[in-house]
């Protein structure tokens, strides 16, 4: 089969997925707001006001053009119909991505594009696509007014846009994606940061296209792995923290020092900030450093769609009647964008749900009046070293409405330490043994809170009741539809109640759509390693 004659069934097909997906949830969509957050979401898009740290102004602009067609009445609807639409084109997106990796697979065997072979990587692409479309979780998202079907969508763009890339490599001009993906990496900022992981994927592809004919060796692996965190941390730890820091404080010299009013100082700086990448995009094309002014402009772009952000400041200076954190100034801003009113989490290393704790306290910079002043900051917990763990799991802000459920992991079996204190005190503290720490990790984090959730997508889902521990036999399992192992697993669920037995929310897979998923990626990695590992890597 003809290129050209491929490309049109594609495009054609396509569109009648678009049109099929969109179909599907904008007649299931929720016809006013459900739980969780969909309410506040569906609220602060409408008047454009200011929701909970960090903010998702990106989303509530969109969210807010959806409304401008309807009334009052109807407002929640329309948020849900954005989120419709997001994952109608999220499904669009995917079946391109899967006809791509499907005409790689081709080429990487040296077969011909026949009309067999055609058919077959169009039909694997309507499956794969239609799969995720009708998956339990992905549904769910699509037809209420969060922020994951859209930023599902920016997601599976970027995705798109690397394959484009790849696909285009060395063709004038082509470097125009990197840059498109760097506004939409940017953009995504003030949506959802899941889109952010897609980093890994966009260094590895680069690398692989670059050097297209040479075999990866395990330390460039490596060394591609560090330059994607590298990456990644360039923009979670960096850009997203410290550029609104360096503003506040540039604000604050025009405030106290100029007597300027509140936000000129940041509003300047930004301007010269964007002046200088401009300067450094002239002087790189200049001198005709194509790989300096690429990435002058991809940060450039970040920072273009990073600037979303403003609308927050401006939202809250004109103090709507949702106004969470008021972050109406610099520094408001980056606390609410660091989220700081939550505290932070021991990932890595830190303390446990028995750790001991003094109280620390200090000061930041805030606007009062007609100046900045240093106040006090909120009273938070400061653990001794002693008192800390590696990998710690048992943990919350919450811990003492936890400890009971905690407890039921470590049986009142607990270490205990000696630590040393700020004011130079010992005291005891207990610790959870590292033994039932990870009992905690594999039977309750992993296999009930991950696999369980991801079991529901591919295997099939029992009910819609939220259970809340392991054990419960009758609330929220993974139920694939075959007899003998769901008895053996659950029971007999055929004598329950008939609120469980026949509850709507009940879906049967059979694992098919596990069993096609690991047939494709185990062919996949056979035959197309590369992209094998890329398509491993973004879902890992």
């Amino acid at each position: 089969m003809e290129k050209k004659l491929f490309d049109r069934i594609k495009n054609i097909l396509a569109i009648v997925i678009l049109v099929l997906s969109s179909c599907v949830y904008l007649s299931t969509i929720e016809p006013t707001a459900s739980f969780w957050d969909c309410g506040e979401f569906i609220a602060s898009s409408y008047k454009l006001e200011v929701g909970h740290p960090p903010g998702n102004p990106m989303f509530q602009l969109i969210a807010r053009f959806f409304t401008m067609f309807t009334g009052p009445e109807h407002a929640a609807a329309a948020v849900n119909c954005c989120s419709a639409m997001c994952s109608a084109f999220t499904i669009f997106f995917l079946f391109l991505t899967i006809v791509h990796f499907g005409r790689r697979l081709l080429e990487r065997r040296g077969k011909a594009l026949t009309n067999g072979a055609a058919i077959a990587v169009l039909g694997a692409g309507a499956a794969g696509a239609l799969a995720y479309c009708f998956s339990d979780t992905f549904w769910f998202s699509a037809v209420e007014g969060e922020v994951y079907a859209m930023s599902s969508l920016v997601t599976a763009i970027v995705f798109w846009a690397i394959l484009k890339w790849e696909e285009h490599y060395g063709e004038p001009y082509n470097d125009r994606w990197l840059v498109f993906i760097a506004l939409m990496l940017g953009l995504s900022i003030g949506i959802h940061l899941l889109s952010l992981l897609v980093i890994p994927v966009i260094v590895f592809i680069y690398y692989y296209r670059s050097h297209d004919g040479e075999k990866m060796s395990f330390w460039q692996g490596v060394l591609m792995l560090a330059i994607s965190a590298l990456v990644l941390a360039l923009i979670l730890f960096i850009i997203i923290p410290w550029v609104p820091k360096i503003i506040a404080g540039f604000d604050r010299f025009f405030v106290n020092s100029l007597g300027a009013p509140f936000n000129i100082g940041a509003s300047i700086l930004a301007l010269l900030l964007f002046a200088a990448c401009f300067a450094l995009l002239r002087y790189f094309r200049r001198r005709e450093k194509a790989m300096a002014h690429t990435m002058t402009l991809a940060f450039t772009a970040i920072l273009i769609g990073y600037s979303v952000f403003a609308v927050v400041v401006i939202r809250a200076n004109a103090n709507p009647p949702t106004n969470e954190y008021s972050p109406d100034n610099p520094y408001t801003l980056v606390r609410y964008i660091n989220r700081e009113q939550y505290g932070s989490k021991p990932v890595v290393f830190g303390e446990s749900y028995k750790s001991v704790y003094d109280i620390k306290d200090g000061t930041y910079w805030t606007k009062l009046d007609d100046k900045y002043y240093k106040t006090a900051k909120p009273l938070e917990a400061d653990y001794p070293m002693g008192a800390k763990m590696l990998f710690p799991r048992m943990w919350s802000t919450q811990s003492r409405s936890h400890e009971q459920f905690y407890d039921a992991y470590t049986m009142g079996d607990f270490k205990t330490k000696t630590v040393r204190m700020a004011d130079g005190s010992l005291r005891k503290t207990q610790m959870p043994k590292m033994r039932d720490n990870l009992r905690y990790f594999f039977d309750y984090q992993l296999s009930y809170m991950y696999f369980r959730y991801f079991f529901w997508n591919f295997v099939g889902r029992q009910n819609d009741l939220q259970g809340q521990v392991p054990g419960d036999l009758t609330c929220g399992n993974w139920e694939s539809g075959i007899k003998f192992l769901d008895e053996v697993r659950l029971g007999d669920q055929s004598l329950a109640p008939d609120y469980i037995a026949h509850n709507k929310a009940k879906n049967h897979y059979y694992f098919l759509p596990l069993i096609l998923g690991l047939i494709g990626l185990f062919f996949q990695l056979k035959h197309d390693g590369r992209n094998g590992w890329i398509t491993f890597l973004l879902f890992s």
